[in-house]
């Protein structure tokens, strides 16, 4: 979740008990239970960062970590919100919710799911809402969407509106574009909502096509070690714009809709039509980026797990030198994952901080995430948080 009031439970809370936290929340704020719980999942992209806004592909999978949204109705076009982490509740009408920019820190990306659905048309229930979460904000894990799908799945059952899944990723990506104001791509929105246990989702950015690729961890004997890097995000928001110009810019000078029209194989053709240095590498990025991710999902239709890892370094190479986006924490966490012995590593995210994944052997996980907290001592960083995940469900309802 974008934003420094964005509210979520602390790093390694367990995730085993956000949804018994959320309803304690909604009856020591409402005095009464719940009408129902709403889940939905942080995510980690596999693979394909910065391609979403470029209409390329990405391959992200749900987390074990969860927001969990209790809720139940309430009359009038009136919504009250409470977090676990905020002292107060926020309570806003139809008025507020129309105007954008009046909800604002993290009330905002419920005050944003409310506006969506009224724009698109729908008649919204008015609700009192209780938020819980295991997803740690700024770690590129994707809080901002997993609270925006908990809280869009509520809503669209308590009102019983007729909103199928597959259109639920983009009505909540407008309201974190155009209400909470960040320039966000389709990606995290459709992986919350549309993973699958035990898959990658395998999104064309462009069409919106979905194919969930079986990404079998156990049956490999692998899992994917998350480390947060605890790495405070320098210049996020700017630096993400900047990128998206830089690409916008590059597909204009080259005449196409967007970098994903690029072929790689005519990647060098097309860097020599351009003058600028930083576009030609930000270029460079984003197409050999989306050729990494198809290769992916062909490793892993056949079955190939332990091979993807060198793709997964190398998109974190290309990351740190074409496009520039990475921090000091960041690479130590790499190399160190590398060094003891993961299988491939990469950040995931926008960039600029946030959390690296590594491909480990499931018995060499404890050891990698220590090898990582000592090159982070070694270097006097603070140290980081891991947890060890394995692709997990979307949203869900829970009771």
């Amino acid at each position: 979740m974008s934003g420094p009031a964005a509210q979520t439970a602390p790093p390694g809370a367990a995730s085993g008990d956000v949804a018994a936290r959320a309803a304690a929340g909604f009856h020591a704020a409402y005095g009464e239970p719940p009408a129902g719980r709403w889940a939905a999942p942080g995510r980690a992209n596999l693979i394909g960062e910065h391609t979403d806004y470029n209409d390329g592909f990405v391959l992200p999978f749900a987390l074990t970590l969860r927001t969990v949204v209790a809720a139940a109705p309430q009359p009038g076009e009136r919504w009250t919100v409470r977090s676990e982490l905020s002292d107060e509740a926020v309570e806003f009408g139809a008025d507020e919710v129309d105007e954008p920019g009046r909800v604002t820190g993290w009330a905002a990306y419920v005050a944003g799911v409310v506006w969506a659905l009224r724009e698109a048309g729908y008649a919204v229930p008015g609700a009192r809402l209780a938020i819980a979460s295991d997803v740690p904000v700024g770690s590129g894990l994707s809080s901002s969407a997993a609270i925006e799908a908990a809280v869009l799945a509520a809503l669209v059952d308590l009102g019983g509106l007729d909103l199928p899944a597959e259109k639920q990723p983009r009505l909540a990506q407008r309201a974190e574009n155009a209400y909470v104001g960040a320039p966000t791509g389709i990606m995290d929105q459709s992986a919350v909502i549309r993973c699958r246990e035990g898959h990658a989702l395998f999104l064309d950015c462009r069409t919106e096509a979905v194919e969930h690729i079986p990404f079998d961890l156990d049956a490999a004997g692998l899992a994917v070690l998350v480390i947060d890097s605890r790495a405070p995000h320098r210049h996020a928001d700017g630096e993400y714009a900047s990128r998206r110009a830089a690409c916008e810019r590059a597909a204009s000078l080259l005449g196409v809709p967007a970098l994903r029209d690029v072929p790689v194989a005519d990647l060098d053709a097309a860097l020599a039509r351009l003058d600028d240095d930083e576009i030609r590498r930000r270029v460079r990025h984003v197409v050999t980026e989306d050729q990494r991710v198809l290769d992916t999902v062909d490793l892993l239709r056949a079955g190939r797990v332990r091979e993807i890892g060198p793709l997964l370094t190398a998109s974190h190479a290309s990351m740190r030198d074409d496009f520039e986006i990475t921090v000091p924490e960041i690479d130590t966490a790499v190399e160190a994952a590398l060094a003891a012995g993961a299988l491939g590593a990469r950040m995931t995210g926008g960039g600029f901080g946030g959390c690296v994944l590594a491909l480990v052997d499931a018995d060499r996980s404890d050891t990698v995430a220590h090898a990582v907290a000592a090159a982070y001592a070694d270097r006097g960083f603070p140290a980081p948080a891991h947890v060890t995940v394995l692709p997990a469900p979307g949203t869900t309802r829970l009771d």
